[in-house]
């Protein structure tokens, strides 16, 4: 008798296997193709859409600039019912993901979904990244959402990895967008107030060697002097993002307010499930470049008006595209700019430096807050 392979266990799809990295560039995104639109294998939302699409994916989308043919599909992630984003090659009774939203700066959270196999090699290549490498683990204080949201709900996992505690405060970006919409600043600096009184509370009574902190928190804790000479006392590693920071705040912190820390970032967005890492020998007076993780992560940088590319150390429109087997969101039109800069070789797309909210993103007043 032969035995019947599952989509999933099927050798065609292993160039999908998040635990790897591809090879081959062209053999991933046609791989991927098939999987995402294959009846037996795509997700119902993509063999819906791909009805509407007025082109055949498997045959039409040859590379990676073809992806531009693609609608921004992630404004519809608001709504779609989680279970239809789950690609039917996973098996009938597939594994639970985890569900994940945006932090609502541009209205209603978008959500997405990590499947299990994604989770795991993300936790990997965390722990293999530079936040972590080359460090003894030790404790750490998450001063960044948590809940529905990506960014902090992921230390869970590293910290049970290391044998580490992971510690985290109540906090609740929407509520602060909310105040700042409304003009309500007293309140927001109130509840910034509430949050240093957390932070301070766990570093004053704990163990902690890092702290993941955005910029607006961490801005905040360089003016309450007990948060500064604790930061300076416990913390080795200041691990931000999840907001911009300007070259100037950047050099200040580190240089005028936390000396004793080393600070790293990573520019990430929930729409594509992970982050693009800092390029390594920047100067300190230079804006940080930010090198995706290709080809399952790919950026380009357009003009907003004409989606052409703009010139090399222009700014424009940040584009983001993730092709992974749990997920497939192209051409997600960020509501962000950035500075274009040349990939590294080998590097599909653009690198991007410099990112920052745009004014307005799809009538919506862009309100960053604290996330």
């Amino acid at each position: 008798m032969v035995a019947q392979i599952k989509p999933n266990d099927d050798p065609q799809w292993a160039v999908l296997d998040p635990a790897g990295w591809p090879d081959d560039d062209v053999e991933y995104l046609r791989t991927a193709m098939r999987w995402h639109f294959g009846e037996d294998t795509g997700s119902p939302f993509w063999l819906l859409r791909a009805e509407t699409l007025g082109f055949d994916p498997v045959r039409e989308i040859r590379s990676y600039e073809d992806l531009r043919r693609f609608p921004n599909v992630v404004e519809e992630t608001r709504d779609i019912p989680v279970e239809d984003l789950i690609p039917r090659g996973y098996g009938k009774n597939p594994p639970a993901p985890r569900v994940f939203e945006s932090g609502g700066t541009t209205g209603v959270p978008k959500r997405i979904i990590l499947m299990p196999d994604w989770m795991d090699s993300a936790i990997d290549r965390m722990i293999a990244g530079p936040q972590f490498a080359g460090r003894e683990p030790g404790n750490i204080l998450v001063a960044v959402p948590s809940g529905p949201h990506k960014a902090g709900s992921l230390y869970d996992y590293v910290a049970a990895r290391q044998k580490t505690i992971k510690f985290t405060i109540d906090i609740d970006p929407r509520w602060v967008k909310k105040l700042v919409k409304t003009r309500q600043h007293e309140q927001a600096a109130a509840y910034v107030e509430h949050l240093l009184d957390q932070i301070e509370h766990v570093l004053s009574s704990q163990r902690v060697s890092m702290m993941v902190i955005t910029p607006p928190l961490l801005r905040a804790c360089a003016r309450r002097p007990s948060l500064v000479d604790l930061i300076n006392s416990k913390i080795e590693l200041v691990f931000w993002g999840g907001a911009h920071m300007t070259v100037d705040e950047r050099f200040e912190l580190k240089y005028e307010y936390f000396p004793n820390a080393r600070m790293l970032s990573r520019y990430s967005s929930a729409m594509i499930l992970t982050g693009a890492r800092e390029r390594q020998g920047t100067n300190e007076d230079e804006d940080l470049i930010y090198d995706p993780p290709s080809p399952v992560v790919t950026f380009r940088v357009v003009d907003p008006e004409t989606g052409e590319p703009v010139g090399y150390g222009s700014r424009g429109q940040v584009v983001m595209s993730h092709i992974s087997k749990g997920m497939f969101l192209p051409n997600n039109a960020e509501r962000d700019s950035a500075i274009r800069v040349r990939a590294l070789p080998g590097q599909i797309g653009d690198s991007v430096s410099s990112p920052a909210p745009l004014d307005e993103f799809g009538g919506e007043r862009v309100i960053e807050g604290i996330y």
